[in-house]
């Protein structure tokens, strides 16, 4: 995958809809259970842990293996349990292969494959078929959906008052040296072995349809 179209993937105008999400921060703050920049510094920790445990898995296998893509959906989708998650993964894969759209002429074939064997369409094993076909690394797409986790997160942080634009800037600079460690850690495991680490954060998750207001889907 070329420099320039790692950056448009991870450019924030790359229309995947991650922005409508919260990754259930919005629901931590109005339950009280994050406040300011530390509280949005220790929650994109937790997220991505989360993620690199639960979802690079799946990138990573369907990259490796698209023809896998069936079978790694349906194990995705018992692997998130909690309804918001799983709403929320379904439908920023879906916005991710109307994208890719744009890119990659394959991908119509894929959206196809995805549509009429009425596939979840889950983000981390459509992200890796997608991003295989663009030419990206095994490394390079399991880095770029954990930039993604954590970009989302101090994002909804800015709208949620947790920080102001500069601090989220060093937010996300302080989530890189957590994503190394995420990578180094959970390299090389198979799908068959992806986990929620975090139990507090699926709960969190799930109580976010529960929210009086939301500016948030999840």
């Amino acid at each position: 995958m070329t420099p320039w179209l790692s950056w448009q993937l991870a450019d924030s105008a790359f229309p995947t809809g991650g922005f409508a999400h919260s990754g259930g921060l919005e629901a931590a703050v109005q339950l009280g259970r994050c406040a300011g920049v530390a509280g949005l510094d220790a929650f994109v920790v937790e997220s991505l842990w989360q993620a690199g445990s639960l979802a690079v898995p799946f990138v990573v296998a369907a990259l490796r293996a698209p023809e896998r893509l069936a079978e790694l959906d349906a194990r995705c989708d018992a692997a998130i349990p909690g309804h918001v998650a799983n709403r929320a993964s379904r439908a920023q894969g879906r916005a991710l292969l109307r994208a890719a759209l744009s890119l990659v002429p394959a991908a119509r074939e894929l959206e196809e494959e995805v549509r009429h064997a009425g596939l979840a369409g889950h983000l981390a094993p459509v992200s890796g078929v997608v991003l295989g076909r663009l030419g990206a690394s095994e490394e390079e797409a399991a880095r770029l959906h954990l930039f993604l986790a954590a970009r989302g997160i101090v994002s909804a942080g800015v709208r949620l008052g947790l920080c102001g634009p500069l601090e989220a800037q060093a937010a996300l600079v302080r989530a890189g040296a957590v994503a190394d460690a995420v990578l180094a850690a959970t390299a090389g495991r198979p799908p068959e072995e992806a986990a929620a680490a975090s139990p507090l954060l699926e709960l969190l998750q799930s109580h976010q349809d529960r929210l009086y207001s939301r500016l948030f889907q999840s």
